[in-house]
């Protein structure tokens, strides 16, 4: 029961590393400046360790000190979790376009009509030599850091689950795996609480003084602390493996493997039987939106709505991730409640589905366009329809400034210059009020700092309903598919088959799921952030576009 118990543990921890990253993904690619397709693929990559080895660890299963092997596993989670932190400490601090000279720099992003090529102090000298080579170094050790996490977890499950098996009575071994199995799932929504608590810190709360920095968590260039996460899982993970190496090894019954040479004829076996093949490819499918779902909901909530990481994250801990929760209970009550044959099963599934889509059809109407953002989404007759808008071109903005301010007319404009803002008001603590004398901003010429935001709030509760019924209704199908993988095929085949699934899973469905996901997204962006030529992360969706795809 002690095994059990660390075992909970463990897994737990573990899932809170890996889960963790998804949480942080916006706040990753926002800091580093990367495409929503990189993010995806480093959100998967971990499964490439993965697949690589499962098959040849789970041959080794009774050979090797299973404790000690799951110990050694568990410290290498923990040394990916430290390296996916260790960019933050590589890096110098987060750099944004500020309005207000600051301790950090004296450029301002006001409109400055007086000596030639005065607006252009701001951004077009930021690009260090460096700067590209330090992306690149972010870039190897998280990616490195996913492949450790792949590998390190390869021991942690199967060994557990067996070990388990082997020493746990027979009426006891269902209830131990079952909650085992129910932490697997509370993983991932612990690890989006521990999201949201962290990045409503500041990234650099550990390098400026608090009184230096001039955002708030609402504002779009805002950048939560995504390592400190990365910090606690890796510790609590590195605690949980000290008890395996205590644990005995212990194999009373041995059990011999059937020779290799029966592989092939298994494998075809397995994979010409109808049933089990279509349901393993329909579980693919549903696996493949629920890794894209995963990496990229907490972005949309945030896009769609104007929420901030912190909130989004919330909602996705404490309202889907339990609804599906719910749904795989559900599912397995009916299940034992009619002891269904394999045809009711089926049709179980199927209805599942059906009713998930009906609630999930509404939500692509759930949302509100792109705000109007001049030069980028708005164009007017006032002169805005060339690059250099005519109210501005006195300022001399430089290209990529970043300071998104909204005008008293309900446009949003990417910089203070480039509303053609020409004075600030500033409160007591040093933070800007409103922006004065802005030539392109109709009416009063005044505008505020921070994105008008969309005006979708009113949408976000039947959202958050819809999409927690659809999740409910959807894994209520997760138990019954399983029963027709177990039941469809050879008892003796049963262990084996349930390994190729997960291997055609992880393989067609978990790594490419994020990585189509994400450049899906990439495709609806109608503007980039350059860093250096290279394009960086998306400042801008057209959100029904994003909302459609």
């Amino acid at each position: 029961q002690f095994f059990v118990f660390c075992h909970g543990l463990l897994q737990l921890s573990q899932l809170l590393v890996s889960g963790y990253l998804k949480s942080s993904i916006s706040t990753i690619e926002r800091r580093y400046g990367l495409s929503s397709q990189t993010s995806g693929l480093l959100a998967s990559f971990n499964e490439v360790g993965n697949t690589l080895l499962i098959v040849f660890v789970s041959y080794l299963g009774s050979r090797v000190h299973r404790p000690r092997l799951i110990g050694c596993g568990a410290l290498l989670v923990s040394l990916a979790g430290f390296l996916m932190a260790l960019p933050h400490f590589l890096t110098g601090p987060y750099e944004y376009d500020h309005s207000v000279a600051s301790t950090l720099s004296n450029t301002t992003d006001l409109c400055q009509p007086g000596a030639p090529g005065a607006g252009a102090n701001l951004s077009t000298a930021s690009c260090p030599p460096h700067g590209s080579r330090e992306n690149h170094e972010v870039l190897l050790v998280m990616f490195v850091a996913q492949v450790l996490l792949g590998i390190g977890g390869v021991p942690i499950q199967p060994f557990g689950i067996s070990y388990i098996d082997d020493f746990a009575s027979h009426r006891n071994s269902p209830l131990y795996l079952g909650i085992l199995f129910s932490l697997t799932i509370v993983g991932p929504g612990v690890a989006f609480m521990l999201g949201s608590a962290m990045l409503r810190f500041y990234v650099d709360i550990d390098k400026v003084s608090s009184a230096e920095v001039q955002l708030t968590n609402k504002d779009p260039r805002w950048v939560g602390a995504w390592w400190l996460g990365f910090l606690v899982a890796a510790s609590l993970v590195a605690l949980c493996a000290l008890p395996y190496f205590f644990f005995p090894r212990e194999m009373p019954k041995e059990i011999l493997l059937p020779v290799l040479s029966g592989f092939p004829v298994v494998l075809l076996r397995n994979l010409r039987h109808p049933v089990y093949l279509l349901v393993v490819l329909a579980q693919v499918n549903i696996s493949a939106m629920v890794a894209g779902l995963a990496t990229f909901m907490g972005k949309f909530l945030e896009r769609q709505f104007s929420l901030t990481a912190s909130l989004a994250n919330m909602i996705i801990g404490a309202v889907n991730i339990p609804g599906a929760m719910v749904g795989i209970v559900v599912g397995g009550a009916i299940l034992k409640r009619f002891q269904m044959s394999l045809r009711q099963c089926s049709a179980l599934c199927v209805l599942g589905m059906l009713l998930c889509l009906l609630a999930a059809f509404p939500l692509l109407f759930l949302g509100c366009p792109t705000q109007k953002v001049a030069g980028v989404t708005h164009w007017d007759s006032s002169g805005f329809s060339h690059h250099a808008m005519a109210c501005n071109a006195r300022c001399r903005c430089p290209e990529r400034g970043f300071n998104p301010v909204c005008g008293s007319d309900g446009v949003e404009y990417t910089s203070p210059c480039s509303a053609g803002c020409s004075s600030l008001a500033l409160r007591p603590d040093g933070s800007v009020l409103n922006y004065t004398g802005c030539s392109c901003v109709r009416a009063a010429g005044t505008a505020r700092p921070g994105p008008c935001g969309t005006g979708c709030s009113h949408l976000f509760v039947p959202f958050v309903v819809l999409s927690c019924l659809a999740g409910i209704l959807a894994s209520t199908s997760h138990t019954p598919s399983f029963m027709l993988i177990l039941r469809s095929i050879q008892p003796e085949d049963k262990s084996f088959a349930v390994g190729i699934q997960f291997m055609l899973l992880r393989v067609l469905a978990w790594m490419p799921g994020p990585v189509l996901y994400g450049s899906a997204i990439d495709t609806s962006c109608v503007l980039w952030e350059r860093r250096c030529e290279r394009r960086a992360a998306c400042r801008y969706y057209d959100n029904t576009l994003f909302r459609h795809r």
